[in-house]
């Protein structure tokens, strides 16, 4: 029955809205607030993805598949935050940036396009990470229609199993820039190099994983349950050739395993300390 409340809830929402431009990146998030998006308005409805190289080409793919299944109207556009350095210098705000860079392209369109608002996918339980970028987005008007009705992740996937959406249980996948340590330069070509690795292990039949780049050090990440089977099935001399003829010198696993938003375990002391100042 809570489901089905947050389900009517939503869609009231969006109803009172009208017209709406969601911030869409394929996520099982935004992919939810898509789907209800274009249930209630229909063509009054329009999802835009944004394409950088900090996105997998394989997600932009994927994007384009799940807007097909829901039928919403779906446009492609290009950020270019790899052009401004307090991006690149990977500060611990650089998702403001992102953001920054990403709703100062969408708002403008919106407006041409006639929508008032621009929506996004972030949910309740994002509120209670460190995410620089939901400051971003809201001084420039954005709306967290999940966040403002208090849905949680595991709802999200409830809402979406529900309305038979297909990733309703796809993993997380923040952009590759999250795979630097803090401080680390972004470039293309580190991208390209993280993402490829990635790739690889997918097509190992893995599907929560991170590759974690620092210097020439690859650090694979996979859940703690899965290590010691990935250890003795994969072929490891193979899968560190590969990874070296990516870029990588040295090729790790991390024994602790995956955990979502690990590198900012580094600034919970700094972020305790301000709070305290």
């Amino acid at each position: 029955m809570m489901i089905e409340q947050k389900l009517a809830q939503l869609k009231t929402l969006f109803a009172e809205m009208e017209r709406a431009l969601i911030a869409y990146s394929g996520g099982v998030d935004s992919t939810l607030v898509a789907k209800i998006a274009y249930d209630v308005l229909g063509d009054c409805a329009v999802a835009v993805t944004a394409v950088s190289p900090s996105l997998l080409p394989e997600e932009l793919e994927d994007a384009k598949v799940q807007a097909a299944e829901i039928g919403i109207l779906h446009q492609v556009i290009q950020t270019h935050e790899m052009d401004n350095p307090n991006y690149t210098e990977n500060p611990v705000n650089r998702c403001y940036f992102c953001k920054s860079e990403l709703h100062d392209t969408l708002k403008p369109l919106a407006m041409q396009l006639g929508y008032p608002y621009v929506v996004d996918g972030v949910n309740a339980d994002d509120l209670r990470d460190y995410r620089p970028g939901i400051q971003a987005a809201k001084e420039r008007g954005v709306r967290s229609p999940l966040a403002e009705l208090g849905i949680t992740k595991a709802e999200v996937r409830q809402l979406s199993q529900h309305l038979g959406l297909s990733g309703w249980d796809k993993p997380a996948q923040p952009c590759l820039s999250s795979r630097f340590p803090y401080g680390e330069e972004i470039t293309v070509g580190k991208l390209q190099r993280v993402g490829r690795a990635e790739i690889y292990l997918r097509k190992l039949g893995l599907k929560n994983l991170r590759v974690r780049s620092e210097g020439d050090t690859a650090r694979i990440e996979l859940p703690p349950e899965q290590i010691k089977e990935f250890v003795l099935t994969t072929d490891l001399p193979t899968l560190v050739s590969v990874f070296q003829s990516y870029g990588f010198i040295y090729i790790t696993l991390d024994l602790e395993g995956y955990r979502s938003g690990k590198l900012n375990q580094v600034l919970m002391p700094k972020l305790s300390s301000a709070g305290n100042s």
